[in-house]
C-alpha cells in the first residue's frame, strides 16, 4: 500500500475521530492507519474513550430543561425578583463581614477539589493497569509530549524529573477535563509502582494541597495560576506527599 502524499499529523488523527476531517483527506488518513499499526491502535483507543464519554454523559445532555430554567419563564419573571436577590446577597455579605470574605476560598474549594480528584482518580485507575498502552506518547519523547500537551491544553505542560523518588516517566496522554482538555502524565518505579499527574484548567485562586483516599488509591490536589493538579498513586500518604511535593517544586521552578 502506498504512503499518503502528505504525512498524517496528530491533529488530523483527532479530526478523523471527531468526523471533522475534510473528505479529500480521509482516504489518506485511512491509508496511513492501514500502514501504521501503532497509530491505528492509538486511534482505536481514542474512539473507545469517546464512546465511553458519550455513554457516560449523553443521557444528561438529553434530559429536558427544567421548567424553572426555560427561557420563556425566565423572561416573564418580574424584575423585582432580581432586585430582591441582589438585596439579599448584599445583606448576607454585610452580615458576614470580613470573615465571610476570607471563607470564600474555603467554601468554593470543595466542589473543585471533589470534581478534579474524582476525574483524576478515574483516569489513574483506568490506565495504571495497562501494560501495552498506558500512554499515547512514550517518555522517550518527553520534548514532543510537553509541546503537544501544551498546544492542546493551553498552558505550559511540564513533565518533571522524579528520579529523586525513584520514578521514571512512562509517558502521557490527553484527556477531557472538567473545564476543557487535561494533561495526564504517568511515572513508574523499578518495582512497578505507578503514579500519575493530572492537570486541567481551574477557576479560582491558588489553593493548598488537599488529600483524599479512595480504596487503595490516594490523591493530592492543589491549584495555582488557573491550573489544578492532582497527583494520584499509593494510599501511603507520606510516599504520595513526597512525590507531589517534587512535582509541585519542579512545576513552580519551570513556571508550569
Amino acid at each position: 500500500m502506498t504512503e499518503p502524499k502528505i504525512p498524517v499529523t496528530e491533529d488530523e488523527l483527532h479530526a478523523y475521530i471527531d468526523n471533522e476531517l475534510p473528505p479529500e483527506r480521509r482516504g489518506d488518513v485511512e491509508a496511513w492507519l492501514a500502514a501504521h499499526p501503532d497509530d491505528a491502535e492509538r486511534v482505536q483507543s481514542w474512539r473507545a474513550m469517546a464512546e465511553a464519554l458519550h455513554a457516560r454523559y449523553d443521557s444528561v445532555a438529553d434530559e429536558p430543561v427544567p421548567k424553572r430554567l426555560e427561557i420563556e419563564r425566565l423572561v416573564r419573571e418580574p424584575r423585582r425578583w432580581m432586585v430582591g436577590a441582589i438585596a439579599a446577597t448584599l445583606v448576607a455579605f454585610i452580615a458576614g463581614g470580613g470573615a465571610g470574605w476570607l471563607a470564600h476560598g474555603v467554601a468554593a474549594s470543595p466542589s473543585a477539589f471533589q470534581s478534579f480528584t474524582s476525574e483524576a482518580l478515574v483516569a489513574h485507575r483506568l490506565y495504571v493497569v495497562e501494560v501495552r498502552h498506558p500512554v499515547e506518547v512514550p517518555g522517550s519523547e518527553r520534548a514532543h509530549l510537553q509541546t503537544w500537551l501544551t498546544k492542546r491544553c493551553g498552558w505550559v505542560v511540564f513533565a518533571p524529573e522524579l528520579d529523586a523518588t525513584g520514578l521514571k516517566l512512562v509517558g502521557g496522554r490527553l484527556l477531557p477535563g472538567p473545564n476543557g482538555p487535561a494533561s495526564f502524565l504517568m511515572y513508574e518505579s523499578a518495582s512497578g509502582e505507578r503514579f500519575t499527574v493530572y492537570a486541567a484548567k481551574a477557576d479560582g485562586e491558588a489553593t493548598q494541597m488537599r488529600y483524599t483516599a479512595q480504596d487503595k488509591d490516594g490523591a493530592l490536589f492543589w491549584a495555582d495560576r488557573g491550573v489544578a493538579f492532582v497527583v494520584s498513586g499509593s494510599s501511603d500518604r507520606d510516599r504520595l506527599t513526597q512525590v507531589a511535593r517534587l512535582v509541585y517544586d519542579a512545576t513552580e521552578k519551570n513556571g508550569g
